[in-house]
């Protein structure tokens, strides 16, 4: 059984506070994208053998126990004991450390798979509670439709935002921006008043956004990464009419009311990806 983990992009990412467990409190708007991987989960025949983990396409650091994959697998075997043993072969397609959340993604969706396939009986509720302890940005692809999101991004409110008729242009410049440290970036910074309130402005028409929707980490990221500042600005030259960075980065996108031309403009080692 074969499915394909898509990703998100944040439109807008408001850091609240950080709190007394060493989390973020934040506020952002979670929007799906069909940037997609391939996971696929094979029942071992050989009940002796052990569960196996394969990858290929873009390169996955670190172990294969810390894949979230893999931790989604052994959460619900902790529960469901008569699970066998399978077979987990991930295509990486999403852009790692990138902002897109394939990872978490990845995680989540194997959780549903897992469900599916050996008819574990789960709601979405209690798949969310899986979810969330895999990562903040777990549950979200459990629903998979735009949503408001706050706490450390695992308290979800479904809303009511349809971008199909516009183009999202996706641009990685490669970079792998790590959270931990983005998040360090936005200590004794002035918080924002009250009276910003991001779920009401994501409802303002499309064309205020650019002086409005702001992302928290952009500013400390392009302080580090100027080719992120370039890339939004070659974004807004086509024609975007918002464009941000996603997440912590380092993914960059545009919004475009028609199907822009980009030609050329980014070098060729970039992740360029036309929705």
């Amino acid at each position: 059984m074969i499915v394909f983990p898509n990703c998100k992009i944040n439109l807008g990412l408001n850091v609240i506070r950080k709190r007394d467990d060493g989390f973020h409190d934040l506020e952002t708007v979670f929007y799906p994208l069909a940037i997609k991987d391939a996971l696929e989960i094979i029942p071992q025949p050989d009940a002796t053998t052990s569960t196996s983990f394969t990858k290929s396409g873009i390169t996955i650091e670190g172990k294969a126990e810390d894949n979230l994959c893999l931790k989604a697998y052994h959460l619900l075997k902790k529960d469901f004991s008569h699970l066998p043993n399978i077979q987990l072969y991930l295509h990486k397609v999403i852009p790692m450390g990138a902002g897109l959340g394939g990872g978490s993604s990845d995680g989540a969706y194997t959780l549903k798979l897992i469900n599916q396939k050996f008819q574990l009986g789960l709601s979405a509720e209690k798949l969310m509670d899986y979810a969330q302890q895999l990562g903040s940005d777990c549950p979200f692809f459990i629903i998979n439709q735009p949503c408001f999101a706050t706490g450390r991004g695992e308290l979800l409110q479904k809303i009511d935002l349809d971008l199909s008729a516009y183009h999202f242009v996706i641009v990685n410049p490669g970079i792998h921006v790590h959270t931990g440290w983005a998040f360090q970036q936005l200590s004794g910074r002035t918080q924002r008043p009250d009276s910003y309130k991001l779920s009401a402005i994501i409802q303002q028409s499309i064309e205020t956004w650019k002086d409005e929707l702001i992302n928290d980490f952009e500013k400390p990221v392009v302080e580090k990464y100027p080719e992120i500042k370039t890339i939004k600005e070659k974004l807004y030259a086509a024609g975007a009419l918002y464009a941000s960075m996603s997440g912590s980065g380092s993914t960059v996108y545009g919004l475009f009311a028609s199907k822009p031309v980009t030609g050329n403009s980014f070098p060729a080692n970039y992740f360029v990806k036309l929705l």
